[in-house]
């Protein structure tokens, strides 16, 4: 089965492979060696956040690892500001409000930029002390504008929180121009692990200059970060789910880094919408220029319902993605991320084609 839903991606054979690797207890000094030989890979994706941010490493969802990024945020006369304009940006507020946090939500229709203009009204306040946003928003494959957001907030000497769960190794991202206190990601989308595993990258500075924010046991950084200095956790992690993103790690460097892996999603994604074009099949969002490379959406054809679709191409070996919220049953989406060929793409347009 070849994944076109935004993660679990489909596995390379050396990442399934590494998942039969030697069962191991997570208080033994080899689990410690493996830990920290990812937590240096991971701070080496991005040339510019090895010296200065530190990945830690939580068994969970990327959900999970942005929840766990709110313990940088104090309890206690916190402000964060938080830009959303999908699915992610909403859920990033529910969690700030389970967790007791005062908060503010700059919103924007799903289909629409982020509105810079209320961003920056709001911070010229004041009254804010972290902006919060989704980098890639999968709810209909924009790639929200962190330069300009990036720039208010270094203007302003607000630190961002940014939800780069569907980015992280596969789009730019720029920690010190953003002033980029941490960002959210997971194993299992353009890293090409597996699920289970994720993790924040956090400023170093923010371990010692604060204090823990944690409003629950299991998702304080502060907690995790003390034990994965020796390479251990505070709670058992997903052992064979870290073999596989040690060897996704060494894939990912031996292709040429995140570059080129963002070039090859560039590549696949040009192939997929130029020819759904060519079948009259339109992208949802009306500005092309402003989707990601990891996915995009596109509005169903007339007569032609999902169920359908996904059907006949789960029948021939393919996994699709619907709409989410009020876009259900409007859209589709595909995503490249994965071991995917051209031969993969080929063969999924011409179902599609015959279809439409």
């Amino acid at each position: 089965m070849k994944l076109l839903n935004p993660g679990p991606v489909t596995l390379t054979k050396g990442v399934r492979q590494a998942l039969l690797g030697d069962d191991l207890c997570h208080r033994e000094p080899e689990f410690a060696e493996l830990s920290q030989r990812i937590i240096s890979g991971l701070a080496n994706v991005y040339e510019d956040a090895n010296a200065q941010y530190v990945p830690v490493l939580l068994t969970s969802s990327g959900t999970g690892a942005v929840e766990a990024m709110f313990s940088l945020v104090p309890g206690a006369g916190s402000n964060t500001l938080v830009a959303a304009n999908g699915v992610y940006g909403d859920r990033a507020a529910a969690m700030l409000t389970a967790q007791g946090k005062r908060h503010h939500v700059v919103s924007s229709p799903w289909t629409s930029p982020i509105d810079f203009a209320a961003i920056e009204t709001a911070l010229q306040a004041g009254n804010f002390d972290h902006v919060f946003a989704v980098h890639h928003e999968t709810t209909t494959g924009r790639l929200n504008d962190i330069d300009k957001l990036g720039a208010l907030c270094t203007r302003y000497k607000v630190p961002l929180l940014l939800d780069a769960v569907s980015s992280f190794a596969g789009e730019r991202i720029q920690f010190a121009e953003w002033n980029l206190l941490a960002c959210a990601a997971t194993a299992n989308k353009c890293l090409h692990g597996v699920p289970g595993i994720a993790m924040v990258l956090v400023h170093k500075p923010a371990f010692t200059d604060r204090k823990s924010g944690a409003t629950s046991v299991y998702l304080d950084l502060f907690r995790y970060r003390k034990e994965q200095t020796n390479g251990f956790s505070p709670f058992t992690q997903s052992v064979q789910v870290l073999y596989a993103l040690d060897r996704a790690l060494i894939e990912l460097s031996a292709q040429g880094g995140w570059r080129a892996r963002h070039q090859r999603y560039s590549t696949l994604t040009n192939r997929v919408r130029s020819a759904l074009a060519e079948m009259g099949i339109r992208a949802f969002l009306d500005d092309e220029a402003s989707y990601g490379v990891t996915l995009s959406s596109y509005r169903l054809p007339s007569g032609l319902a999902y169920e359908r679709l996904h059907d006949e191409l789960k029948r021939e070996g393919f996994i699709i993605y619907a709409g989410q919220g009020p876009f259900a049953g409007q859209m589709f989406r595909v995503a490249v991320m994965g071991e995917l060929s051209d031969a993969d793409i080929d063969q999924m347009l011409a179902i599609v084609r015959r279809l439409a």
